[in-house]
């Protein structure tokens, strides 16, 4: 599928794609409504946690099998070359929501009870998708920060999603290895009994209930030091909480509440187009599949919960199938950072791995600035537009709201997205030209420019490799790799090539300083 287009023929298929018509069902809509809705598809972003490369079948996985995504994949386009914008959580969704990448914001892995991250005068992708027409809802893992300053959970939460324009929000505020341990629909808590208000506290314990270090005999699941705060349904989390008993999850249950969330979601705005970004907590820590999925592997809880991603992922599509819009609704399929084994919980990730391979051909994982840490398992489907296949187009998820806001005919102002690239040709397969060149963020940064990688020099975090096992990458001195030669980044040729190094530093400084302001294209 990688065959060049011309420019002229680039810009024909925006045209057909910003004109095409189909006949539209007859709703008590107005006709401009009706052209609307039959130009623009629904868009379903389905966001997995700590999905590696390697986890998926059609990406070569071995030890799980993937039926459902692997068939998305069938019917759609399989990219090779397509990158989250941060080898860690938020940064990388603070990224792909604002298309700008997170060290400009100086963004970072944010506490349960952080404010919110992104400024509400922020152009984001639901508030772009907002404006062409979309309704727009959030279902999962939230991790960008609520309120803005010490959260009171048992008021009105606000700012949050409806702030930067989602409609509607069902959301975890952060992780499941995080307190609070509590949904949030739109601006409140669900289910919380007035008469038992909750605190929450990541600098001292609150309240007088058991944590992971005085009472490991009420584990599920044994944990470090780290994650042995305040006890919830058996599993000790980061911080502390206290109250809010009726308001808190069941780790087990999450799949049908997020499942039950979106299709409630997606029924209700089928007559219009609409957004959900189907943000899920798997397969990140703590892992409790539910008991429908235990023993669906052999690799044991992240094993099932893979599974138990894929049977979401199924279900999903057929909703869309019944509701007879999968046709004209845009998937896309990827995951927020890389894979890592053992995060905190002694769940035998690592000792039940098997054969299996989570980063697939590469180095690294989860925070680190090797190729796992950002490169991601990305699969795009649209049956009604998009021909199936396989891209390496280079491409990142920071560039979804240029991309998007192509599709839908938007226009982004000079100083919305910066660091976002309309590259929608690539994204349906049109073209197997994307960027020219795309920045990852880790302990430092990153350039990707053809087949070259340059990694900024800088100090090892130590605990990367002593507490993760995972090889973070880089070092004191300028990584240059060849990945055409050596995608498993084991052969640094920074002396062999210092004129391309020279080249890639002074870029990646220029990106850096380039500040809030849209550039030429990249």
């Amino acid at each position: 599928m990688n065959r060049s287009i011309s420019v002229l023929a680039a810009l024909t298929l925006t045209s057909s794609l910003f004109c095409k018509v189909t006949a539209a069902e007859e709703t008590h809509k107005s006709p401009e409504k009706k052209q609307e809705q039959s130009r623009n598809p629904n868009i379903v972003l389905f966001y997995v946690d700590d999905l590696g490369y390697g986890d998926v079948g059609c990406y070569g996985a071995e030890g799980v099998e993937t039926p459902n995504i692997d068939r998305l994949a069938d019917n759609g386009i399989k990219f090779t070359n397509a990158y989250c914008s941060a080898a860690t959580s938020t940064p990388s969704r603070y990224a792909m929501l604002t298309g700008s990448y997170a060290f400009r914001s100086g963004a970072s892995v944010l506490p349960g009870d952080a404010p919110m991250l992104i400024d509400t005068d922020q152009k984001t992708l639901p508030s772009m998708l907002k404006e062409a027409g979309y309704t727009t809802g959030i279902v999962g893992k939230w991790h960008l920060g609520l309120g803005d300053g010490e959260v009171n959970w048992n008021e009105a939460i606000k700012p949050g999603p409806l702030e930067i324009g989602f409609d509607y929000s069902y959301i975890i505020p952060a992780t499941g290895d995080r307190v609070p341990c509590v949904w949030v629909e739109n601006h409140h808590v669900v289910d919380l009994d007035d008469e038992d208000p909750i605190r929450v506290s990541y600098d001292e314990k609150v309240g007088n209930e058991p944590t992971g270090i005085s009472h490991p005999e009420l584990l599920k699941v044994g944990a470090d030091e780290q994650h042995s705060g305040t006890i919830i349904n058996g599993v000790s989390r980061i911080g502390y909480m206290a109250g809010g008993h009726t308001a808190r999850w069941k780790d087990e249950l999450m799949p049908y509440r997020k499942l039950w969330k979106a299709r409630e979601f997606m029924e209700k705005n089928q007559d219009n187009p609409f957004f959900l970004y189907f943000s899920l907590h798997g397969i990140h820590v703590p892992r409790l599949p539910n008991q429908k999925f235990i023993g669906e592997t052999d690799m044991g809880p992240r094993g099932d919960h893979i599974v138990q991603v894929d049977w979401l992922m199924g279900q999903i599509m057929e909703k869309l199938e019944d509701m007879v819009v999968k046709e004209n609704t845009l998937v896309i399929f990827t995951s927020d950072n890389g894979p890592v084994l053992d995060d905190g919980y002694d769940d035998q990730a690592e000792e039940l791995l098997g054969s299996h391979e989570p980063a697939g051909p590469f180095s690294g994982g989860k925070y680190s600035a090797l190729e796992a840490g950002t490169r991601m398992p990305t699969i795009i489907s649209w049956p009604q537009e998009i021909e199936p296949g396989e891209s390496d187009a280079l491409i990142g998820q920071v560039d979804l709201l240029a991309s998007l806001a192509a599709l839908t005919g938007q226009q982004l102002k000079g100083n919305e997205a910066p660091d976002s690239r309309n590259v929608l040709p690539a994204l349906l397969g049109k073209s197997g030209e994307g960027r020219r060149e795309l920045v990852t963020e880790s302990w430092t940064l990153s350039l990707r420019q053809g087949k070259w990688k340059y990694i900024q020099p800088g100090d090892q975090p130590e605990w990367i490799k002593e507490n993760k096992g995972i090889d973070p990458g880089g070092g004191s001195e300028p990584h240059l790799y060849n990945l055409e030669k050596d995608i498993g980044e084991t052969n640094n040729v920074a002396s062999e090539y210092p004129a391309k190094v020279e080249e890639m530093k002074k870029l990646l400084e220029k990106i850096e300083k380039r500040g809030q302001v849209r550039p030429g294209i990249d």
